[in-house]
């Protein structure tokens, strides 16, 4: 092996191999065609005089050469993006890129316009918005910020939690519009539901609805909160929306009070390393003040404080 067989670009496709486990899964993660990573592993081991990969028919195993190289991979890859951080973190200026993550209803039922604002204010500073109900990682730069109900924020993130979301059952209007609410949840187990489909990743509500045979009058599963919604106004069922969702939907008519289990936290995250970058501490601020006057002009106006019960500081 001589001193120029193993180049960064090699590492890459090494190590997203090994994550994926198969060549589509790499050239999915690197943007690149299925063929174009075969032909770079072939011509990597050829050069290299091992066999990194065992080709097994569930996929791509590493050999003890693969898990070798993976794992300097991995650390290059860290020390990489450490500093990319890093040197983003010197960045005064309100100009830039700002990736945030977050998930479809807050994005349609919230953000939207709270960013089409941040936009107008600063025009010099461009967002980048990745709606997905699973969280991306912070730490491998998929996204720089990230604004999520969690009850369990990561550990290596930092950020605020600006209060809680309730959740309550809701059903379309037309159908209900006779009926005098709230009524006890316990009265509604035996309805017509909609719920969660696995893939959705909410294990608490997945929990909730197996509960008092909730569980067994749910025919109708969608794998987001929005098409959950869509359904109940349709008539399909009756179905648990975040009140911030289903008290502005004048198709829905909210069943309950506000269930107390599915309560969830409302967060703002980043990276440790991202912190003190002008742009981010702007952005985390003002989404912050945002966020708090949507909930006193509730309050205001005589309804619940649905969306945020507790708005804390910004990052220090």
């Amino acid at each position: 092996m001589n001193e120029q067989s193993i180049r960064w670009n090699d590492l890459e496709i090494v190590l997203a191999i090994a994550e994926t486990g198969s060549l589509s899964g790499a050239g999915r993660r690197l943007h690149v065609s299925h063929a174009t990573i075969f032909r770079r592993l072939t011509d990597m081991e050829k050069r290299l005089g091992v066999s990194l990969f065992n080709r097994t028919r569930t996929g791509y195993t590493q050999t003890m050469a693969g898990e070798d190289l993976a794992a300097s991979a991995a650390r290059i890859q860290a020390e990489v993006l450490g500093a990319e951080r890093r040197i983003a973190g010197q960045d005064l200026k309100l100009t830039g890129t700002i990736r945030v993550t977050t998930t479809d209803t807050l994005f349609f039922g919230i953000l939207a316009e709270i960013f089409a604002s941040f936009r107008t204010r600063h025009p010099e500073i461009e967002l980048e918005v990745v709606i997905s109900n699973h969280l991306h990682s912070l730490s491998k730069r998929e996204a720089d910020i990230a604004i999520r109900p969690t009850r369990t924020p990561p550990e290596t993130l930092i950020g605020r939690r600006i209060g809680d979301i309730n959740q309550a059952i809701y059903g379309q209007r037309e159908q209900w519009q006779t009926t005098h609410c709230p009524l006890p949840v316990k009265n509604l187990s035996t309805q017509s539901w909609i719920g969660p489909d696995i893939h959705m990743g909410d294990a608490t509500l997945e929990k909730w609805m197996a509960e008092s045979g909730r569980g067994d009058h749910c025919h109708y599963r969608v794998d987001s909160m929005l098409g959950m919604q869509r359904a109940a106004q349709a008539g399909s069922g009756i179905t648990v929306l975040p009140c911030y969702i289903g008290d502005t939907d004048g198709h829905l008519k909210r069943l309950t009070e506000p269930v107390p289990e599915l309560t969830t936290q409302l967060w703002l995250l980043t990276h440790p390393d991202l912190r003190r970058v002008t742009r981010i501490r702007t952005f985390l601020s003002e989404i912050r003040e945002s966020l708090r006057y949507i909930c006193d002009k509730n309050r205001r106006k005589g309804k619940p404080a649905s969306l945020v019960r507790r708005a804390l500081p910004g990052l220090s």
